[in-house]
């Protein structure tokens, strides 16, 4: 999508590859069903993670789910509020997420 100048979506896939992981990594660590949710901070919150730059990312990527999909809660149209610099960061944010799951799975980066 970043490729692809579809800003609006690259943020939005950053934040659901970055639930996924974290949920993943929830049912391997607690071997149970994650919570329902979308915010990823409260998923890192369950799994007992205190990394203030996850934490970080997790802060700036939850409200995307939201944002970046539906125009009531944009504001305005999704794809005109974001720009190759914002996508570019929220990937980066999602793949500091995403190394830590790996690295918690035991999966080799």
């Amino acid at each position: 999508m970043l490729e692809n100048k579809r800003y609006y979506a690259s943020v939005f896939f950053a934040h659901q590859a970055a639930e996924k992981a974290l949920k993943a990594l929830y049912i391997h660590l607690k071997r149970e069903s994650p919570p329902r949710t979308h915010n990823l901070l409260d998923l890192l919150t369950g799994l007992g993670v205190t990394d203030e730059e996850l934490i970080d990312a997790a802060i700036d990527l939850t409200p995307e789910y939201v944002v970046a999909r539906y125009p009531d809660a944009a504001n305005g149209v999704p794809a005109l509020l974001y720009n190759e610099k914002i996508a570019e960061d929220h990937l980066r944010k999602a793949e500091k997420i995403l190394s830590f799951c790996k690295k918690n799975l035991g999966e080799d980066e």
